[in-house]
């Protein structure tokens, strides 16, 4: 049974820090049921792990992209600008598009703070306005 050495590892990863870190990933990533690329030889995970970068079965880079994606946790996503979302027609335009097409219906009103208000307002009960209760 062949043993793996960091120095087996460092020509593949010159950082011993980092290489840690990959190997430690990959180990848990074996111990979560990712396949391995090498005969086990009744090795445990860190030992197949660096085996496994030794023998350059696994990639590196690969590793290292894999870690950094699982540390995030805010992905950024490039979302197309405003200008480039195409707009719904306006109701002229819908009735133009006749009575198949899917934003036929839709009819988008907009409305001040201060219209909203009066309209919350309108609609709370005259007995919850005042308290509730009615004294006599």
């Amino acid at each position: 049974m062949a043993r793996v050495t960091v120095e087996d590892c460092v020509d593949k990863v010159s950082n011993r820090f980092e290489l840690v870190l990959l190997a430690a990933h990959r180990a848990r990533a074996v111990s979560a049921g990712a396949p391995i690329t090498i005969d086990r030889d009744n090795d445990k995970n860190p030992v197949v792990a660096l085996r496994e970068i030794a023998d350059q079965t696994v990639s590196p880079e690969d590793l290292k992209e894999d870690l950094i994606h699982s540390l995030q946790s805010h992905v950024e996503v490039d979302e197309p600008e405003a200008e480039a979302a195409p707009s719904l027609p306006s109701s002229r335009q819908a009735n133009v598009l006749g009575p198949d097409d899917q934003f036929a219906d839709q009819q988008i009103d907009r409305i001040t703070e201060e219209e909203l208000l009066q309209g919350l307002a309108r609609s709370i009960p005259a007995e919850a306005a005042s308290g509730g209760r009615s004294k006599g």
